[in-house]
């Protein structure tokens, strides 16, 4: 396993910032891309959840007609002895979940968990499930949900319950500075989505502009580079989300000493509907 030196996963800054300073800033809106600095997620933009106690979460992607409209993506702060029996109301809705900072008991179908920073879970939809705070420091977690698609002869996928560390980075054939970590097999036909980290190491990027049917949210872990989003290149660090519909170009510099990670989600192995 290729040792890639420490491992952060950034969650975004909230409280506000200084009263004097320019509201002038980088967050973008356009037809085919967004991108939401960090500096935009502060406490003021945050929801409360029905059914979760001691938490507030920032809701930074839905979805959108015309836009991306496949997930939703939450980062969820959870205060010491708060969290959720009943934490999704869409039986159709499968999870995925990092933890970024803290500790989270995760109760799965009546088995409990125990996870830390770096701890990772793909949930299937209809599982009986529950996540609480039992440290004593906020728990911080990012979630995308998404409605499982079915498919004539598919089941729903198991639970995959793991850590990032524990995984290994796929490198990409003939590249030792651009992997993907994939927590379910790619192969595994019962998965309409994954949630995986891509790494790029000092002197790592894409080399072509990626054009394809897939909807995209990138939440970026560690690290900066400059990403092409359809026309634009945009400098993106610690807690930039970017969010691309469908056939999108992009492309990726890495910049900087440490490595560039973000989170990724991806809807996969299933035919386009043909309703508009």
């Amino acid at each position: 396993m290729t040792d890639i030196g420490s491992r952060t996963y950034a969650f975004p800054p909230g409280g506000l910032p200084p009263m004097d300073d320019s509201p002038e800033g980088t967050a973008i809106f356009t037809e085919a891309y967004a991108v939401l600095p960090a500096k935009t997620m502060r406490d003021i933009v945050t929801s409360l959840l029905p059914g979760w106690q001691g938490t507030h979460a920032w809701i930074i992607a839905r979805p959108l007609t015309g836009f991306a409209e496949t997930f939703a993506q939450y980062a969820v702060e959870v205060a010491p002895g708060g969290g959720s029996d009943t934490p999704e109301p869409d039986a159709d809705a499968q999870a995925i979940i990092l933890i970024a900072n803290g500790q989270a008991r995760l109760t799965l179908n009546g088995t409990a968990y125990d996870m830390e920073t770096g701890g990772y879970a793909s949930i299937p939809a209809g599982s009986d499930w529950q996540i609480t705070n039992p440290g004593d420091t906020a728990l911080q977690f990012h979630w995308i949900r998404k409605r499982w698609e079915p498919a004539p002869g598919i089941e729903k996928p198991d639970p995959i319950i793991t850590t990032d560390e524990s995984q290994p980075i796929n490198w990409m054939p003939g590249s030792e500075t651009w992997g993907t970590t994939r927590f379910a097999d790619p192969n595994d036909l019962r998965h309409d989505c994954h949630g995986n980290i891509v790494t790029f190491l000092p002197g790592g990027q894409i080399p072509f502009a990626e054009t394809h049917v897939m909807e995209h949210g990138l939440y970026v872990l560690q690290g900066t580079a400059k990403y092409l989003l359809n026309k634009d290149w945009v400098e993106v660090g610690p807690g930039d989300f970017m969010w691309l519909r469908a056939f999108c170009p992009q492309a990726c510099i890495q910049t900087g000493s440490e490595p560039f990670r973000y989170l990724l989600y991806k809807d996969v192995n299933r035919h386009v509907g043909l309703s508009l």
